[in-house]
């Protein structure tokens, strides 16, 4: 819906504006078929995302400076609604991959872990950023999947507005659900500029979560082998 002209565009509605689907983003990630109907090379598909409207972020900026009594009609401030609202449908809007899974024929059944992939997300509380690394990985089944996706299934679910232990538990989910491993485990540790910059003023500190599955939670040794891939203590 775009905004009328000479309308006021709210500052609640910025999130409303940029914040994605995250419902029926669950609902896709519960549809994995089964195994017996999954050909080599299968696709899987990501969950859609609701378009940002450009025009009504714009204005909701413009709105937001007025609010907090600064004049938009300065050169210094005259593009900056633009360039914000365009800031924030690009750090929302991750980039397109085809997530791929491929037969396990060499029977591997030992962890795969990608360490240290960089991320960056919005608070969703605040809108401010946090960013740090993931480490993701996985003990497969019958299938397995290119590494770089793993790091692309992070930044799939980061590029939206999140709290950390959402992001984590999304990531771990959909390699759980698509991929059918025995086992997934996903560490998350970044700094959130919301406690750095604001409130404590904490600058520096980290939070670390962790989602674990499969035989990654309940087999003491496995769980202990992922740890000390990712350089964590067990």
């Amino acid at each position: 819906m775009k905004a009328e002209e000479g309308a006021i565009v709210s500052l609640a509605e910025i999130s409303e504006i940029v914040e994605l689907a995250d419902v029926a983003e669950m609902a896709t990630l519960t549809t994995a078929l089964p195994e017996a109907d999954r050909p080599s090379g299968r696709r899987h598909p990501l969950p859609r995302r609701q378009e940002p409207d450009r025009e009504r972020a714009v204005a909701a900026v413009a709105e937001l400076l007025h609010a907090l009594g600064r004049d938009t009609t300065d050169v210094n401030l005259r593009e900056t609604p633009r360039r914000v609202a365009d800031a924030f449908i690009e750090m929302l809007t991750p980039r397109e991959f085809a997530m791929t899974t491929f037969p396990n024929d060499e029977g591997y059944d030992e962890l795969v872990v990608v360490r240290d992939i960089p991320f960056h997300s919005l608070c969703e509380h605040h809108l401010l950023p946090f960013q740090g690394v993931a480490h993701v990985g996985y003990l497969p089944g019958e299938r397995i999947l290119g590494l770089s996706k793993l790091a692309r299934t992070v930044e799939h679910f980061a590029r939206n507005l999140q709290v950390q232990e959402r992001l984590t538990r999304q990531t771990a989910d959909w390699l759980q659900t698509q991929l059918a491993p025995r086992g997934v485990g996903v560490v998350i540790e970044a700094e959130h500029l919301c406690m750095s910059l604001r409130g404590a003023k904490s600058s520096g500190s980290r939070t670390r979560t962790m989602t674990l599955l499969g035989a990654v939670k309940e087999d003491r040794r496995t769980r202990e082998e992922f740890f000390t891939l990712c350089g964590l203590p067990a």
